[in-house]
């Protein structure tokens, strides 16, 4: 099968199949091919298709038919000649219909009608392997919601709240429980403390305890004991018998409750109840223990609740919270500093495509650059760079058009043979279409391509494998929308993994011409 490619002209990018046998182009709406362009006669000239072999001829226009530059009557046309008309420079091309059969091969009806439906932005079905379903979860559940805020507000903003949530909760996850322990490790001490002041009391009333006598119990000590706010000595029935102002009274102190109804239930002396209470105070409850002759074991006969403020925590407070802040500020500092170094890292190679596209839209460059590593931004660049050149094609003088206004391949494809005879390396050389001009003998054998049998075909239809042609265009493209630079990329032949470089040569007209094709194995 057969089409007709417009490469120059008003209408440069449609295609037009040719059937077999006679194909009329012309302006007439009855024409097989309607060809809208001034100058093009009504039923301008025929394609005749005849197997593998198109002929054309020129129906008496009133401006001619050329082919490659020269005026025609009759001919016959091959896939590299370029066909005049007024206003329009058309190109044959011969498609393998052999494509879409290897392409049911490599996926299934059902596989393609999977990815046909699956959403780009979504990111279709989740990664069979654990890591890859971790990033997936994180970039098309969790991110989602943060693109949602970023609809809300400026990126700027929205960067600024995540670095200060990440400062906090860095300082909060890693400092508090430093202090938290340090805390903890205080109120120990203070518990402690209390429990030994429950012990002298039973060391120094151990009369009084034995014969039950509460009221003979000396306590005075902790009057003077520093940090002591209060104590409650009580019997298991809740009545008061220190203090002494206190005398014969029931408590009604919420801590002192708590602690003798837990001393009820807790037997064992050795336990210490401890209790963060309102205004920074903490409580210590302890049972006076006392030996009782008639069982021979020691028993709970009372019960003391005791009050600290100590000094010590007051300080430790303070500076906890003096500490917890000064870390919080110098976070935040260091954050100051991180947003604004992501910030105008970010914003650079944005702003850098911005300016050299104004260059380039004034006709100071041909195409945008870049000398910052952004790797994520080069489908943007490539998609700018085409844009580029398709508005550099439009602003052109469309009714000035000549067939040779567009260079012949010839002249650098030949160029490039010259450069591949003095290779190592396997090489490839493709024309402007991708169609295959030589290869070594190297490349031959790295490829599975055969020059005798797929001279002058497009390389999709010389390649048994899809990715492998499919890589070979991408960076071809890439090379020849960044102004001819060297594009890299890697594939596996023959078991092997090669790196590939594709360097396209631009001619005058801005068009690439050629593509020089190297693989180097990797070692």
């Amino acid at each position: 099968m057969f089409k007709l490619v417009v490469v120059g002209g008003k209408l440069r990018g449609q295609e037009f199949v040719l059937k077999q046998g006679d194909n009329v182009l012309g302006r007439d709406a009855e024409c097989d091919i309607v060809f809208q362009v001034d100058g093009v006669s009504k039923k301008h000239v025929t394609f005749s298709v005849a197997d593998d072999v198109v002929y054309i001829q020129d129906n008496g226009s009133a401006n001619g038919t050329f082919l490659n530059g020269k005026i025609t009557k009759r001919a016959s046309v091959k896939g590299t000649d370029k066909i005049g008309l007024p206003n329009a420079i058309l190109q044959l091309v011969k498609v393998q219909e052999k494509k879409v059969v290897v392409k049911k091969k490599i996926a299934s009806p059902k596989k393609l009608k999977e990815e046909s439906s699956e959403d780009y932005l979504a990111g279709g079905a989740s990664p069979d392997n654990l890591v890859g379903k971790v990033f997936w979860l994180f970039k098309y559940k969790l991110m989602p919601m943060v693109h949602g805020i970023n609809q809300e507000y400026e990126w700027r903003i929205l960067l600024a709240i995540l670095t200060a949530i990440f400062a906090l909760a860095t300082i909060t996850l890693t400092i508090f429980p430093v202090l938290q322990d340090s805390k903890n490790v205080l109120i120990g001490e203070i518990a402690n403390r209390g429990a030994h002041y429950a012990e002298e009391i039973g060391r120094m009333n151990s009369a009084a305890l034995e014969q039950r006598n509460l009221e003979r119990i000396d306590t005075a000590f902790l009057d003077k004991e520093e940090g002591v706010v209060s104590y409650e000595l009580f019997d298991l029935e809740g009545r008061i018998v220190r203090p002494i102002t206190r005398l014969n009274e029931y408590t009604n102190d919420p801590f002192s409750v708590q602690t003798r109804e837990w001393a009820q239930k807790n037997k064992d002396s050795n336990k210490v109840k401890k209790q963060l209470l309102e205004n920074g105070e903490i409580g210590i409850g302890k049972g006076i223990m006392s030996f009782n002759p008639k069982t021979g074991n020691p028993e709970t006969v009372g019960v003391i609740a005791i009050r600290f403020a100590p000094r010590t925590l007051v300080i430790e407070a303070s500076k906890s919270s003096r500490l917890y802040f000064e870390s919080l500020v110098t976070s935040f500092l260091v954050a100051i500093l991180f947003f604004g170094v992501v910030y105008y890292l970010t914003l650079r190679p944005i702003e850098e495509i911005r300016y050299k596209l104004e260059d380039a839209l004034r006709g100071r460059r041909r195409g945008v650059d870049s000398d910052l590593l952004f790797e994520e931004l080069n489908p943007v660049r490539n998609a700018i760079n085409t844009g580029l050149q398709r508005l550099r094609e439009l602003q052109k003088d469309e009714s000035e058009a000549d067939p040779n206004d567009i260079e012949s391949d010839e002249a650098y494809v030949n160029t490039l043979i010259e450069f591949m005879n003095g290779a190592q390396g396997p090489v490839i050389v493709l024309n402007s279409s991708k169609n295959l001009v030589k290869l070594n003998s190297s490349a031959e054998d790295v490829c599975g391509i055969r020059l005798s049998m797929s001279e002058g075909m497009n390389i999709l239809d010389i390649t048994k494998e899809r990715g492998f042609a499919a890589t070979l265009i991408e960076l071809c493209d890439n090379s020849a929308n960044n102004g001819g630079t060297s594009q890299q990329g890697s594939y596996e032949l023959q078991g092997k993994q090669y790196g590939v470089f594709v360097t396209t040569l631009i001619g005058k007209d801005g068009f690439a011409k050629g593509f020089y094709i190297s693989f180097v194995l990797d070692s």
